[in-house]
This record gives structure tokens, sequence and C-alpha cells, in this order.
């Protein structure tokens, strides 16, 4: 299964900040690979300022089965719509390890295979006049092919912004302190909102080896110290809003249980448990890096990857996880009106709640990248409408806008 790069559904608000100047020129690398040629596919391309060098934008994906020439220009038309939304004033340059794609795109070459053609033309209406393509060694190119790896293992999905002046600590931690504030007229309609602030679990040795890690089906690792320490630092950075929150619910996976219980313990609020925020079931798969299930069970990942409603034997389908996920939403809506709420779930239930939250199409989790300990506020008013408050925010010394390079 190809999903065609044309047609991924993109997570808007990604332009610089509202009275910012842009770069004056920016440089894009790119490149895409193929497990087998054709086989699981998977793209990088990163945006830079090309006088200062630094990484303003990154985009890791996977777009199913295709070729490694179809995966590289995937990740070329990834990188002119970065630089389309985030620097739509500056000169660009390409630079990629692709000969065919190079010299393609440079008009020197011929485009003569029909599958090329499509991904051509569209690459050629997304860069602005005067871009130019630059040959690059593979090894000169390797950040680009880290991000699309990355994505084929499973650890990265969809744009990530990192050259955005970072906020100073405590308007971060205000973002969080608002949201649990009663409305303003006009704005989400009369009534309370029932904010629930949504805090993925630390990391466990599946985490850290990129092994798929399931619900309550598969193995259950607990935390590592180093997921215990990021929970830690997450509470730390809540605790000046203890008082506001009526109660932490946790998916009932171990390492979920966990990560409530330590917030808990920081926060002095008591822990109870809401088997519909489980993380997803991969049946399985269960305990198996991406590579392990490609190499054991490809013509399943390929009908799997970017779908919606295909699961793997023993598992969920995205589907599935949404109906489960909603239906203890609303349980939580029901009991905690009003109130604030800390959930301690996962990645596929947070971005499954983020999508509903906007009214974006379940298609939206593949655009979305989340960390380990992030934190993610989200209200919900009495009139059924939602806001989206902060998304995948990290205690400022792990802050992801704070200078970090991936």
């Amino acid at each position: 299964m190809l999903t065609d790069p044309r047609a991924h559904p993109r997570v808007r608000g990604l332009g610089p900040p509202v009275g910012a100047t842009g770069p004056r020129a920016v440089v894009i690398e790119a490149d895409g690979g193929s497990r087998g040629n054709p086989g699981p596919a998977g793209y990088g391309a990163v945006l830079t300022d090309a006088d200062t060098g630094a990484v303003i934008a990154e985009d890791g994906s996977v777009i199913g089965r295709a070729t490694n020439n179809v995966a590289e220009y995937s990740g070329l038309i990834a990188g002119l719509r970065m630089a389309a939304d985030l620097a739509p004033d500056a000169v660009v340059e390409v630079r990629m390890d692709s000969k065919l794609v190079v010299e393609q795109m440079s008009g020197r070459w011929k485009v003569k295979h029909p599958d090329m053609r499509p991904l051509h033309a569209e690459a050629t209406r997304l860069a602005p006049p005067g871009t130019t393509y630059t040959w690059v060694p593979r090894a000169r190119n390797a950040h680009a092919d880290r991000l699309a790896n990355e994505a084929l293992d499973g650890e990265r999905s969809g744009v990530t912004v990192t050259g955005i002046d970072p906020e100073p600590a405590d308007s971060l931690l205000e973002e969080v302190q608002e949201a649990a504030e009663p409305p303003a007229r006009g704005w989400g309609g009369p009534g309370v909102a029932t904010t629930v602030i949504l805090v993925r679990h630390g990391v466990t040795r599946h985490t850290q080896a990129k092994r798929f890690s399931g619900g309550l089906g598969g193995d259950n690792p607990p935390l590592s110290e180093e997921g215990r320490d990021q929970v830690r630092a997450a509470g730390e950075w809540l605790l000046p809003m203890a008082d506001r929150v009526d109660a932490i619910v946790a998916s009932p996976v171990r390492r979920t249980r966990e990560s409530a219980d330590l917030l808990g313990e920081l926060l002095g609020v008591a822990v109870t448990e809401e088997p519909g925020f489980a993380e997803m079931e991969f049946g399985h798969w269960d305990g198996l890096t991406f590579a392990e299930v490609g190499e054991r069970h490809g013509e399943e990942l390929g009908a799997w990857l970017g779908a919606l409603d295909v699961a793997p034997r023993g598992g969920e389908s995205f589907r599935v996880v949404q109906e489960r996920v909603l239906a203890g939403l609303e349980r939580l809506r029901s009991e905690h009106a009003g109130r604030t709420v800390v959930v301690v779930s996962h990645v596929t239930p947070i971005k499954t709640l983020v999508a509903h939250a906007l009214d974006a199409p379940l298609e939206a989790v593949f655009r979305m990248e989340l960390s380990p300990a992030s934190v993610t506020v989200l209200s919900w008013y009495d009139d059924g409408r939602a806001s989206m408050r902060l998304y995948n925010a990290l205690p400022p010394a792990r802050d992801a806008f704070a200078g970090a390079s991936w």
C-alpha cells in the first residue's frame, strides 16, 4: 500500500510567530528509503536557515510500500512543503544524495518512469522560482537519512518545528494553569470547561529499544530509571497547580500506572484507572522492533501502514482504539464535569484525543509526534466544543524548543 505524499493531512499552525522575520535563505536536506525496494518505505527532510545553520523544522514519516526513488521524491516534497509553510519568502537550496532526483529536478535528465512523473510535477509546483539542487555524498545527508530510518523504526511520524523562539519556562506553566480557569464568554460558549491534562508515560526498556509496546495484552515492562526521572520532572513542573487537580486518571497498563502513582505522590492526588485510555494492542507484534515486524510479517505491516481499519493479528485498528478512547473520554467528562483532571496515557490515545478535540480526521494521528512524559492540555466546554491549550510540552530542562536539533 502506497500513500500518496500529496494526500497526507497536514496539521496547520506551523508557521513562524506573528511578526517574526523569516530567514533570507533556507536549505532543504532530504532523503528516503525502502526496505525491500519495493517494501516498507519512509522519508526524512530537514529545513535549516542557510545563514546560521539552525534547524527550523524536520519531517520523518512512512509512506507505505514503495521504491527508494518514490521515497526520495516524497522527502523532497515534504521539505518543499515545510519551506512553503515556514519560510515562504526565502531562497531555497535542496541538497540530496539521490543523483536521479537532483538531475531530474535540475532539468538535465528526463523523467521516464510513470511513477516518478506525478511526484516530479508536484515537487516542481512546490519549488519557488530560483530553487537550486545540489548532489551531496550520503555521509553529508546523514540527518535526513536518520529521520527516514526513525520513521521506519516507528520512532517518529510527522513534522517537528524547532526554529521558534523558546517561551520562558513560566509562560509554559501559565498556559497549563490558565487552562483550568473558567472560559470567557464568546470563547468556547457559556459555562465552565472540563480540562484534561494529558501526560504520556515515561520511557521503558521497550521505548528505548524502539519496540512495539501495546496495552494490557502484551509484555508490559516497568518504567526505567530514566522514565521515572522524566515523570518526576513533569510532576514537579505541574506542582504549582496541584490544588486545581480534581483527580489523576491512569491507563491500567503498568508503565502508565507507575507514572500516575509518581504524579499522585507529588501532587497529593488519588489515582484511579480508566481502561479506555490504554495503548493500542499490537497483537503478535508486541515486543518486536519495526524492522523485525517487517522481516517476519512484511505483508501484514504493509497493509497496516497508514491504514485506520487494519489491525495486526490479535491487535486493534486505529478505529477500534478511537471508539474506546472516546468512550473513556465521555465517562471522564461525566464524572469530572467542570473540573481539571490529569490523565496519564500513551501515544495513540493522546493523539486520538487531540484529533477529536480539533475536529480533525483520525488520519491526523499520523502527522503528530509525542515525547515521553510530555504534557498536552485539552479543554471541553459544556456546549460540546473543545480547545487545545498546549501540545507535547516538556518541563523547561527538557523543553523541545530550547535549542534541541532534533
